[in-house]
């Protein structure tokens, strides 16, 4: 199985919204994955476009879907990803961006599970540009109806 249909054997993300390439490590409580940023990625042109660097929104969402794998990882008794719920992001807090991410860059996060309360789950995430910090983040999620039980098929 290639890296790309592991990842998306857990999470319902996909091109051009996948932001993470590889899992490189996981734990009982933790993740780690990268992703590398194409020097093409149309967000480039404009996005200072004469200096490019990746919106930090989109760091964000690489960490959000690192923590869903995550998620979708831990033997916790919630329903596998994929099938009528799914985790997404309820909160978001803490956010420091510490450094651009530039076009050719590879960036490597790690997620690690702080908290579980019911079906409400609390993440710390960061993100890595060169082994040097370019985003730290606090979130939590908690699963949702995916809609899946309710749509026809034609």
């Amino acid at each position: 199985m290639s890296a790309e249909s592991r990842i998306t054997a857990l999470i319902p993300h996909r091109e051009p919204f996948l932001w993470v390439d590889r899992i490189v490590a996981t734990t009982d409580r933790s993740i780690v994955t990268e992703k590398d940023i194409p020097a093409d990625l149309d967000v480039f042109k404009g996005h200072y476009p004469d200096h490019p660097i990746l919106p930090g929104v989109l760091l964000c969402e690489a960490v959000f879907q690192t923590g869903a794998l995550l998620s979708a990882q831990m033997d916790s008794g919630n329903t596998p990803q994929g099938q009528d719920r799914m985790p997404v992001v309820t909160r978001i807090g803490g956010a420091r961006f510490k450094r651009p991410v530039l076009p050719g860059d590879t960036i490597r996060m790690n997620v690690e599970l702080t908290e579980t309360v019911s079906s409400v789950c609390f993440y710390k995430g960061t993100v890595r540009v060169n082994d040097k910090v370019a985003l730290k983040i606090e979130f939590a999620t908690t699963l949702a109806d995916s809609g899946k039980k309710n749509q026809t098929t034609l």
